[in-house]
């Protein structure tokens, strides 16, 4: 495998905004027979590589989550260890450890490693073997904007371009995806009367109206399905800018559900109950994606591209790296893991 091509992939800022320069970079130095790039609409790129008349479609994105955190490859650890190189020539610009508990040998880390530049690379490899051993019926589409809302799925979709199947690359530890939550988001905000905390009685408090919320939404069951299990929220952008002396006048913030085929309708109709709430996306419904005879596979609870771009008759997703340390400062994936996604591809267009 070209680690070099990897380390080079991983020394450019492609956070959320900025995939354009990622996507330029790519268009130079990826090999295909083929080269589009389709403008989003937003200063961003996507890009698609054929190799004949694409079947399959190998995806995944080009946007990472802020912050940038350049490379860490084997060879630029501190000394003082056994390491075994995988990386190729040339410094980092960042200097650390892999993460507490991982073994160093093997480790890669910095931003996009497991989401999603691991993808673009292990898609990548697997393109290259198979246009090697003669194949000329596959494609690999990179988009840009999926952290930020599927732009360049979406975008992409109004292209009219068709293919059979589509394999999305995403951190699934090399399992097939089975099924996948759906999102839903909602706009809060609480009104109360600013008064002089020394005597509440003559205010109220749109912490306290808040906190009523959230005792309620914590004790309500939306059961529990069979697939995909509980539905679970997140609560995010809290603000409430009143002094320590002052009851709050207004708390707003923004919930964030990810729902089940058992609970999508029955969130959507709670949440109509709730006054202070604004539905603002109704984002992904639960899907259920392809498996095959012989490939593990798991549900798992967070989004992708695949529920955005149409014009595909079959979806599957995979890909190497664990959705467990994407979106975090250590971020990582190691060697093994992109070998076996590589030899995991090729295997799927021969199922295919």
């Amino acid at each position: 495998m070209n680690w070099n091509l990897f380390k080079e992939m991983l020394s450019i800022d492609s956070t959320s905004g900025r995939e354009r320069e990622m996507a330029g970079w790519l268009l130079k130095h990826l090999e295909a027979p083929k080269k589009e790039s389709f403008e989003v609409g937003d200063g961003t790129l996507n890009l698609l590589f054929s190799w004949g008349r694409p079947k399959v479609v190998f995806c995944t994105h080009m946007d990472t989550v802020p912050p940038y955190i350049a490379p860490v490859f084997p060879e630029d650890t501190p000394s003082g260890g056994t390491q075994e190189t995988v990386g190729g020539a040339g410094a980092s610009e960042a200097s650390g450890v892999p993460p507490k508990g991982v073994s160093p040998a093997k480790t890669i880390t910095g931003r996009g490693s497991c989401d999603a530049n691991g993808q673009i690379f292990a898609m990548y490899t697997a393109c290259k073997e198979l246009e090697a051993a003669g194949k000329t019926d596959f494609g690999l589409l990179l988009l840009a904007g999926e952290e930020t809302g599927s732009w360049g799925a979406k975008a992409f979709s109004k292209t009219g371009f068709q293919a059979p199947f589509l394999v999305v690359g995403e951190p699934t530890e090399n399992k097939l995806v089975s099924a996948a939550k759906g999102t839903l988001s909602y706009d809060l905000k609480f009104t109360g009367k600013a008064f002089h905390s020394g005597y509440p009685e003559y205010g109220t408090s749109a912490v306290e109206l808040f906190n009523e919320f959230y005792n309620k939404l914590k004790d309500k069951d939306f059961g529990e399905d069979p697939e995909l299990g509980k539905t679970t929220w997140n609560i995010g952008l809290l603000k409430s800018d009143n002094p320590q002396n002052i009851l709050s006048p207004e708390l707003t913030c923004r919930l964030y559900f990810r729902t089940t085929f058992a609970s999508h309708e029955a969130v959507q109709r709670w949440m109509e109950e709730v006054p202070e709430a604004t539905l603002r996306a109704r984002g992904d419904e639960p899907a259920r994606y392809v498996t095959l005879p012989g490939f593990e596979s798991a549900p798992v609870a967070f989004g992708s591209d695949a529920p955005h771009l149409t014009g595909f008759g079959h979806k599957l997703i995979c890909g190497p790296g664990s959705i467990r340390y994407a979106h975090r400062d250590d971020e990582h994936i190691t060697a093994e893991e992109l070998e076996e996604a590589v030899n995991l591809y090729i295997k799927i267009y021969q199922a295919l």
